[in-house]
This record gives structure tokens, sequence and C-alpha cells, in this order.
């Protein structure tokens, strides 16, 4: 059975560019006690972590209290300040991942969690992963008779490819589907991903979208001085990547259709490559001369770097969203991805462009285009702001945490 919550994610190419922003919550949400366990969590940055930040501020905006179950991180204990007061954090020792040092894993013990859980009473748990801490999570909810529900972030069996876990990925479905199928609803970020997890038993799946700050990710944050530290003139088409920088992401096709492309029209392209990960080496090796790598960005550095690009590159065929999409689009950078069901929702018909994924050269071909043509890539740019306005994360938020309402309400 596949509900649908977030109407959004389904909205027109030519949504208005005055759709509300930023409108004020108006969702009671004071009868949730959510219980949050995920194995990412900031002061990391990734898209998953940065998105349950968010989802926990959403909660107490709305006046619910939510405590988040999640790993420690040597790695960034120092960015760890105080929680906001109604806020509280419980982190397990962890571990790296053999396989992803920059991966950690944490194996609390079941009475732990269970004790931890049950000081807090919450009315309704929240796995966002399937391992570790989101196992231990599961656990316990069941334990203690508490609503649980799941979300489907990461597509493990794609990803097992790159990290040596071959023999994972046939068995990785029978898991998933036996984690997932413990509660009442499996929240996935696209429909293109329903309807892969439907197709492998999954049941009670519904969209849960994503949105974009655009006061954060706007063209007002252009930059000349940013252009001209990428080495760009008025002349110069901007491909830039913004995200992890690892494997799994394509970045080995991408970074060879961008040396085509430049090859095809030497002086007229530059590559802006923005993040940080274990495939950073290989990034910096591949990359064509006089490529701008500043490393891992925040704040308006990054919504500078953004904005100062005139294409967005997204070479991966794993991502079950991208929220980098709905950045570069709200920064009014249309995008050229590769033809998997999550991109081609994002930006398809008129948002970007969609091409053979493996492949590098009819991505170079699509560059190569836009050097030429940048007409086209004005159309695009309008209805990429266009699309990303009406993309708003109260519109999200109200869906996602009205559903948590009605779902801990059946149980009572």
């Amino acid at each position: 059975m596949t509900a649908h919550i977030d109407a959004p994610s389904n909205a027109p190419s030519n949504a208005p560019s005055n759709a509300p922003v930023n409108a004020r919550p108006v969702l009671d949400a004071s009868a949730l006690r959510l219980a949050l366990f995920t194995d990412t969590y900031a002061p990391q940055v990734n898209g998953v972590a940065r998105t349950l930040e968010r989802l926990v501020r959403a909660v107490e905006e709305r006046g619910g209290t939510a405590r988040v179950f999640t790993i420690d991180d040597p790695d960034v204990a120092a960015a760890i300040t105080a929680p906001a007061p109604r806020t509280s954090v419980l982190r397990y020792p962890s571990v790296p991942f053999w396989a992803y040092e920059q991966l950690r894993m944490a194996w609390p013990s079941a009475g732990r969690v269970r004790r931890d859980l049950a000081d807090f009473a919450p009315t309704l748990v929240h796995a966002a992963t399937e391992f570790g801490v989101g196992l231990a999570g599961r656990s316990a909810a069941r334990s203690l008779g508490v609503p649980f529900v799941s979300s489907y972030h990461t597509s493990f069996t794609a990803y097992a490819k790159y990290y040596r876990l071959g023999a994972l990925a046939r068995p990785g479905w029978a898991f998933l589907r036996w984690f997932h199928n413990g509660g009442l609803r499996t929240y996935c970020p696209t429909q293109s991903i329903v309807d892969e997890v439907n197709a492998q038993g999954f049941a009670n799946t519904t969209v849960w979208s994503r949105g974009v700050d655009v006061s954060r990710f706007s063209p007002t944050y252009r930059s000349a001085a940013v252009r001209d530290a990428m080495g760009a003139t008025d002349d110069t088409l901007v491909i830039a990547y913004v995200g992890r920088l690892a494997a799994e992401k394509g970045l080995d096709v991408g970074l060879e259709a961008v040396r085509r492309a430049v090859a095809a029209r030497p002086g007229r392209v530059r590559f802006a490559a923005v993040g940080d990960g274990p495939y950073a080496s290989e990034v910096r090796r591949l990359a064509p001369p006089d490529s701008w790598l500043p490393g891992a960005l925040g704040g308006d550095a990054l919504s500078a770097a953004y904005a100062s690009a005139d294409v967005f590159l997204f070479p991966s065929v794993t991502d079950t969203f991208g929220n980098v999409l709905l950045e570069a689009m709200a920064s009014g950078v249309p995008v050229v991805g590769v033809d998997v069901g999550p991109t081609r929702e994002q930006l398809l018909p008129d948002r970007g462009w969609v091409v053979a994924p493996g492949d590098p050269q009819p991505m170079a071909n699509a560059l190569i285009a836009l050097v030429d043509d940048r007409d086209r890539l004005a159309r695009a740019r309008t209805a990429a702001l266009a699309f990303a306005a009406y993309k708003t994360w109260d519109v999200v938020w109200d869906a996602l945490i009205a559903d948590y309402l009605r779902l801990q309400a059946r149980t009572v």
C-alpha cells in the first residue's frame, strides 16, 4: 500500500515564482514526543544529517518534543555545541565502518537503549537508518509497544558494489524489507524510490519529499569575486559539483565529461567541486587544470559557490533524492544529471537535462551545448527557480508531522 503525504513533490514545472515561502508553521504538534534514531546527525555534514536536524527543529517549532539517539563522532566532537533548550541528543560510542571510514557505526546494548527510550516516554519512534542505532531503536520501540516508523534514505544495495560489499547486495533487500515492514510507515524521498521498494515487497510506503531554504540558496549570492577565484569571465561556463566526494557519486564519469567539454571549448569552461570525502584525492587528480577545489564550505561561502556557477553537474546513480539538486535550482543553476528515477523527477520536463548513465560522452555533449546556447540555459534557469520556490520546507514538514500525528492516534 502506498500513501501520499506530500503534494508539492508533484508540483507542475511552471509553479508560480511567488509561491508561499517560509510560511509561519500553524500545525499543532504539542501531542508529539518524537524519538529519532539515526547513525548520522549534525554536525556531521551530509544530506541525511542536515535533513534530520531540520526535522527536529520543525517538530519543536510546532510545539512538539524531540530526542535524538545517535552516534558519537570524535572527528566532529569539537563542533558539537549545546542543543537547543527543548532538544536532547544521546550519543552512543561508535567505531569507523571498515569499508568506509567516514561512516561510523554504534551497537549500543538493547537494555540500555530500551531504558533510554522508556525514560523519554515517546509517542512515536522514527528510525532513519537501518543499522546500528536505527536497528536498536526498532527493537526498543517494538519491545515497549511504541508506534514505529522508518525512512529510506540510502540505496545500500547500489552502494554495495562501490565498497567491496557485493556479497551483501543480494540478501540486502531481504533485510531491508524485514526492517521497514516492521513499522507503520516507510517514508521515501521520491515516487520512483517508492516504486522501487514496493517492487521489493515493502509495505505502507509514502513520499516524504524535501524542501529548500530559498533565503539561504538564492541567485542573490552570485559573486563576481567568487567567479574571479574560479577563473571565470562573463563568457565562461562554470560547471559545479557540490556534495560528498565519494566513488558512488559517479564522479569518475562526471569528471571525464568535464574534461571532454574543456577540450572541446578551450578557455570557455571552468570546473568547481565543493566538498570533501574519500574520493577527494581522485577528484584532485582527475579534475581539469585550473579547477576550483576549495574543499567543504558552509554558510554564505557555500551559497555563493552555488550561485556563482552556471550549471550544476549531478552524475550520481545511487542517490535517493539529492538535496543538492534543489539547492542548485534555488540558486538559479539548472542541472545536468543522469537518467535515473529520483533525478528525472526533479529535473524534467524543463528544469535541467538528463543523460544516459555510465557514459561520459552524452554528459559532455550536454555541457558543450550549454556553452554554445546561453538562451537555453536561461530558460532552464527560470523554470528551476520557479520549481524551487514552490518546494518550501514548511509544506513538507506539515505533511510529515501531520502523518506522524495520525499514526500515533491510531495506536492510542
